[in-house]
């Protein structure tokens, strides 16, 4: 096994999931959005919900797009990179994610067309179905992606066959496997947060610069009434997710812990350093019991320390720990921003309060911050293990030269450098456009059967 090729193979598939995973976040919450807003709009007939369902549906094309071309690659390097990988478990997971694309992403692409251009041109209660059918798609997509990476984490329903590959003796049991209905509730919750902080943030934008004032307050107040419901969902779904890992992963949650030793009464690490080799923490700064209260509901509760496995079955703890603690400090920062900026729209003072407003907008990133530093810490935390005690990474690579990972990373990174880029240049001239006269949002909405005005059809082709 050629050591170099394995770890380039490694980053190259971090980087290619860590840079894909964005855009799936905000369309998936951009699409369960955009349907709330149609909702509201067929309900009250507001003409607030048309102008923010079609500034936004302009992001979530944007964002849709991008998800489409950076997730494109990620099967091909799976055959490519992980060739044992895909020998080995092909015969579950690629049922799983053909599932995916036949059932979900089809599904999704199928409406999209009706729901980005359809808008003028049928029927509002069909284009209502259109936009219901993509938020539809985008948690079909969820649910087959994060069964099948669930299984790698907590594997059921197989076995193994006399050529050494994983069959499949129980669907039910491979989809439903004990981790996946916290990882898909864990998941989901995130793009919505994620996507309720670029709203609020797009919002304070708009109130910071004295601009479309009306529509950034409303963005504002959606934004951060969704967010301080969600962000404490979060909290609660994190910790089940938590106690779920403990039992089914428990040197994953030993990482993120900082925990080498079996022990009692656990301390919670504020701040330490872990040191692998030594297999002890510098400087560490701990309260005293919380660890075991959190994770048995006991002071005095017992946890396995990393010492219960041999060295090369631990993760890279250092890794794991930080970020963990990344992904708990962005979540927690978005819940106090969350609570304190409801608080602060209370008669107003919100939309003068300069200061909070800033701190709304650099909070943007918060929510895609989390979801990555969630990522690394689910995925390096399983490590050694490419499928947990199945098949280890190190065994799941295909035969390539490290030369050969090399060449095709740098083009990967200077490809997605040049993309995002891309995005970004986009996605600012889109808020910079803002909702726009140009949308010409009517007072009263063109009922079910009723012509649109020739203006509308017009403006839509914009």
């Amino acid at each position: 096994m050629d050591e170099a090729a394995l770890m380039l193979s490694r980053i190259q598939f971090a980087l290619t999931i860590g840079y894909h995973i964005i855009f799936p976040t905000l369309s998936m919450g951009l699409a369960m959005f955009l349907a709330v807003l149609e909702a509201l709009e067929l309900k009250t007939g507001d003409p607030r919900y048309r102008r923010a369902g079609l500034f936004w549906s302009r992001i979530f094309a944007l964002s849709f797009g991008m998800g489409v071309v950076s997730g494109v690659v990620l099967s091909y390097e799976i055959g490519a990179n992980w060739g044992r990988f895909a020998e080995i478990a092909g015969p579950v997971v690629g049922p799983l994610m053909s599932y995916e694309v036949m059932s979900a992403f089809f599904l999704e692409a199928g409406f999209l067309g009706i729901m980005l251009l359809g808008r003028h041109r049928v029927g509002v209660r069909v284009h209502f179905f259109a936009t219901c059918m993509v938020a539809c798609g985008t948690l079909m997509s969820a649910f087959w992606i994060i069964s099948a990476n669930s299984f790698m984490h907590t594997p059921t329903g197989y076995a193994i066959d006399e050529t050494g590959r994983v069959v499949v003796t129980s669907w039910m049991e491979v989809i439903f496997n004990p981790s996946f209905p916290y990882r898909l509730t864990h998941m989901v919750t995130a793009t919505y947060l994620t996507t309720s902080f670029v709203v609020i943030a797009v919002g304070a934008w708009y109130v910071l610069r004295n601009r479309d004032t009306d529509f950034g307050k409303d963005m504002l107040r959606w934004g951060l009434i969704a967010a301080a419901v969600l962000a404490p969902t979060q909290v609660f779904i994190g910790d089940q997710h938590g106690l779920n890992t403990l039992e089914h992963q428990p040197m994953k949650v030993a990482a993120m812990e900082g925990l080498w030793q079996t022990e009692s009464g656990v301390p919670l690490l504020l701040f330490a350093w872990p040191d692998q080799e030594a297999e002890k923490n510098h400087f560490e700064i701990k309260l005293p019991k919380v660890t075991s209260l959190i994770l048995t509901h006991d002071l005095n509760g017992e946890l396995k320390g990393l010492n219960e496995v041999p060295p090369e079955d631990r993760p890279p703890v250092a890794v794991v720990f930080w970020s963990f603690r990344v992904m708990v400090g962005a979540g927690m920062t978005m819940l106090l921003l969350a609570w304190w900026g409801l608080w602060r729209l209370r008669g107003g003072r919100l939309f003068t309060d300069r200061l909070t407003l800033n701190g709304l907008l650099l909070a943007g990133p918060l929510g895609f911050i989390a979801v990555l530093a969630g990522w690394v810490t689910t995925e390096v935390g399983r490590q050694p293990w490419v499928v947990q005690g199945i098949l280890r990474t190190r065994d799941g690579v295909s035969l390539v030269s490290a030369r050969e990972v090399a060449i095709s990373l740098t083009l990967f990174i200077v490809a997605y450098a040049i993309l995002f880029v891309a995005f970004a240049i986009f996605f600012r001239h889109l808020v910079r456009t803002g909702p726009g006269e140009g949308d010409h949002v009517p007072e009263t909405l063109p009922q079910q059967g009723e012509a649109r005005p020739a203006f509308l059809t017009v403006t839509e082709g914009e």
